[in-house]
């Protein structure tokens, strides 16, 4: 298995967040890839540092395809706009949002910064962008190394990105690793499923599939009546038009354990297996564990272990794109097991 990791990610260092209306620390740090980092040491696994960052046509291009071109110009633009504002905080943070069916878009940055930034988990500063694009480069390092031949390969993306869909960001997420993924496989096969084992339900990733049919989506997660993103993820979201049939949602209930997670994941994959999917993405998130800070689940270390294990047995060349995983002291270790587990399945 290679695995990829783009140093400039450390760029994107927001030092707070406000949580429960209160401004809280950020959990989506660069100490979450040294973590990371040192649980591939311990897995055995060889790890590709990429080169630095440059303007990559093919990657905005493949973007394009998941994003608008207006969301990605507000990515790249934003905090210099924000902070010519008479008055800005130096992160970007937007003090309102388009509710019901808005569908003006505005011209003034505060109101884009409202549009585009969906949530208050997105703050932006002078360095978020080349940490979002080198994130981004990362996942398509990955996927690209499965369309030279490579049969796994893992890409150490934060931020993470499934919570942004096609103009929103969310959740931590800005461009979505996962979803550029699928894209990239999609340049070779024809059917390309994601297999989404996050904490929290993929929403964004939802969104830019839902009328597709060439690739299915399905997610294992927190029910959304109790837990973030809370609008999106009920078993009754199966996907729309050409996309009808396309989109699975496992919801659990909050606090769910590693035997409920498990059974869940089971029921999922019965699911994929009338898709007959030729390439997978698998969006890993660690965050379930009983100790992460968004705690929403009970999961245990050895419990990623078997999510690998199962998930191996998947047939079908695989990207493996890190989501949600939080700083705690299982953190390393749980990635470690999760990739044990993939190699012994």
């Amino acid at each position: 298995m290679k695995c990829y990791y783009h140093e400039a990610q450390s760029s994107h260092a927001p030092k707070h967040f406000f949580l429960r209306g209160q401004p809280a620390p950020s959990p989506e740090q660069p100490v979450r890839a040294e973590r990371l980092t040192e649980a591939i040491d311990t897995a055995g696994a060889s790890l590709t540092l990429l080169p630095p960052l440059a303007r990559d046509p093919l990657l905005l291009d493949r973007l394009k395809r998941i994003h608008t071109s207006r969301y990605l110009d507000f990515l790249e633009n934003v905090v210099e706009r924000w902070r010519a504002l008479p008055g800005a905080s130096d992160i970007v943070a937007p003090n309102v949002h388009p509710c019901g069916h808005a569908s003006f878009y505005p011209r003034h940055i505060v109101g884009q910064a409202g549009w585009h930034l969906h949530d208050m988990a997105c703050p932006m500063d002078e360095g978020s962008y080349t940490g979002i694009l080198a994130s981004a480069t990362t996942a398509q390092a990955a996927a690209g190394a499965v369309l030279e031949g490579e049969a796994v390969s893992y890409a150490l993306c934060r931020p993470p990105g499934h919570h942004a869909g096609p103009e929103r960001a969310g959740g931590f997420c800005f461009l979505n690793n996962t979803a550029l993924a699928a894209t990239v496989l999609r340049e070779r096969y024809e059917r390309v499923a994601i297999i989404d084992v996050d904490l929290h339900h993929g929403n964004g990733t939802q969104d830019i599939f839902w009328q597709r049919s060439d690739v299915w989506t399905g997610s294992v997660h927190v029910d959304p009546a109790d837990f973030y993103p809370f609008y999106w993820g009920a078993a009754a979201e199966v996907g729309d038009g050409d996309g009808k049939g396309y989109n699975c949602n496992v919801p659990l209930p909050l606090g769910a354990n590693g035997i409920a997670f498990l059974q869940a994941l089971s029921r999922l994959l019965s699911a994929l297996a009338e898709f007959n999917p030729q390439a997978i993405v698998i969006a890993l998130g660690l965050d379930a564990h009983k100790d992460d800070p968004l705690a929403g689940m009970t999961l245990e270390t050895e419990d990623f272990y078997r999510i690998g294990q199962r998930l191996a047995q998947v047939k079908g060349p695989k990207v493996i794109v890190q989501e949600g995983g939080y700083p705690t002291d299982s953190l390393g270790d749980n990635l470690a097991a999760f990739l044990h587990g993939f190699r012994r399945g």
